[in-house]
């Protein structure tokens, strides 16, 4: 059993009452989570680097570290301190927005945060780590046309590999949202991996396009934290 971890937003929480606050954590409480894990001999990895422990070819303390969504503050505030631990993390970017918004947030009234620009991007990937893709809009796949699906799929990734110069194997649905037939356009696009929202940690018989996450929020204090990701009860949580 492996914990991929979940995260959004790594900055100062929004007042209370703010819509989805949940979803950022505080840059003091995400850099004593990541050196907790390193004080207990855990490596994180991206999802590039964690799927050959998923699929039972390699053995070891690991644990995946995955961001939704490219926030600015990710690369600000989450990103140096991989880096000063040696971990790795992957990065599920909307494709055409780069250095733009959480716009999909806003009639929900989320507070509007910056994403990720194509130099922070590149950054990001000279650092070692992983971009995915999470669609080129943001879009709920299941409500969208197949063909449009399809298109958010596989052109996301093209874009991507064309902009980056790297290869994009892995993905996230937006919201979790998916059918069995989402996941196999998913396949066919070429990506190696996807995410999803289910709670839950992986096996090695898991269904590589159907990965569930352990989802980390601004209040999953240190204890509970550690709970999550080293004990199998988050498993028996787990949603199909």
């Amino acid at each position: 059993m492996i914990p991929i971890l979940m995260y959004h937003q790594v900055d100062i929480p929004a007042a209370k009452g703010t819509p989805f606050r949940s979803l950022t954590v505080h840059p003091k409480r995400f850099t004593s989570q990541m050196r907790w894990l390193k004080r207990l001999g855990y490596t994180g990895l991206s999802m590039r680097d964690l799927m050959p422990y998923v699929r039972g070819e390699k053995q070891g303390k690991v644990i995946g570290l995955t961001f939704d969504d490219g926030y600015h503050n990710v690369f600000k505030n989450a990103l140096p301190v991989l880096n000063e631990l040696g971990f790795t993390a992957t990065n599920y970017i909307v494709s055409n927005h780069l250095g733009g918004t959480n716009f999909w947030d806003a009639d929900n009234g989320v507070p509007s945060s910056t994403l990720m620009n194509q130099d922070e991007i590149i950054q990001w990937l000279e650092g070692g780590h992983e971009i995915g893709s999470h669609t080129q809009d943001h879009v709920h796949l299941p409500r969208i046309a197949p063909a449009e699906a399809k298109k958010q799929i596989a052109q996301s990734k093209t874009d991507l590999e064309q902009l980056l110069g790297t290869k994009i194997d892995s993905f996230c649905y937006p919201y979790g949202h998916k059918t069995a037939e989402i996941e196999q356009w998913v396949a066919d696009s070429g990506y190696d991996n996807a995410t999803t929202t289910a709670r839950g940690l992986a096996l090695t018989e898991d269904d590589p396009f159907d990965l569930p996450r352990v989802n980390i929020t601004r209040s999953t204090h240190i204890f509970h934290f550690l709970q999550k990701c080293l004990t199998k009860k988050e498993h028996q949580k787990r949603r199909r």
